[in-house]
């Protein structure tokens, strides 16, 4: 229901782990994976900004308060963004329902399946504490920032990033940058229903994301980010 089938294929996946073997970070981009229509249901969803909280973090603490930010250096903020509020269990609100069933799909049996595959290795939840933090929502707008920081973590193999901007352009920025080797970074526009799988551990792997330009106080950057674990 939610992937496309033609990316499960074993000639898919051969191509896929290809690409993985041969980049630097192991990182695969691969655009449509996921159900257009049920996307474009997540995206209205998102839309609606009383599910969004401020989060910041620091290099040295996460989720910083207000008063606390204040007295932050500029070179020690790490991420200024928008987190999205999962509803209430049993609130009637649908539009976010769906939302919030794409996430926990995002962790259920059939994509750590896929990933697993993928990747050649066993992800599991069975000893993460909180899986539902883990994956989620996030939005940046033209004055927050992801600076650069590295996602390994001892048992995390595997890192998601799904973009989900409509009619995105390149002069947007926001786009999604790995360090690379050589002083060659590489660069990925975060386009519609474009998804990046990439090992954190793997050299090169540490990343950041271009401010976005727009001058618009009402386009906003959306993705998700997940994070899976081997036992």
């Amino acid at each position: 229901m939610w992937l496309n089938q033609q990316h499960l294929t074993d000639a898919a996946i051969h191509a896929y782990r290809k690409t993985l073997r041969r980049s630097c970070p192991q990182h695969v981009v691969i655009d449509n994976l996921f159900n257009q229509g049920l996307l474009e249901q997540v995206l209205s969803a998102l839309q609606q900004d009383q599910h969004w909280q401020t989060q910041q973090h620091s290099y040295s603490k996460l989720y910083v308060d207000n008063a606390s930010w204040q007295k932050t250096p500029d070179k020690q903020r790490f991420v200024q963004r928008d987190l999205w509020q999962r509803p209430a269990p049993g609130a009637p609100d649908t539009a976010a329902n769906i939302a919030l069933q794409f996430l926990q799909y995002l962790r259920g049996a059939e994509f750590l399946a896929l990933l697993s595959r993928l990747f050649k290795v066993g992800l599991t939840d069975i000893n993460v504490a909180k899986p539902e933090i883990n994956t989620n929502y996030f939005r940046l707008s033209a004055s927050d920032f992801v600076n650069q920081h590295a996602d390994d973590s001892p048992g995390r193999e595997v890192c998601m990033l799904l973009y989900l901007n409509q009619d995105w352009q390149q002069n947007n920025g926001g786009e999604l940058v790995f360090m690379g080797k050589n002083d060659k970074p590489i660069t990925i526009t975060p386009q519609y229903n474009r998804c990046v799988l990439f090992n954190p551990a793997s050299p090169g792997a540490e990343h950041w994301v271009k401010a976005l330009t727009t001058e618009s106080t009402t386009q906003y950057r959306y993705n998700v980010t997940s994070w899976y674990w081997s036992e």
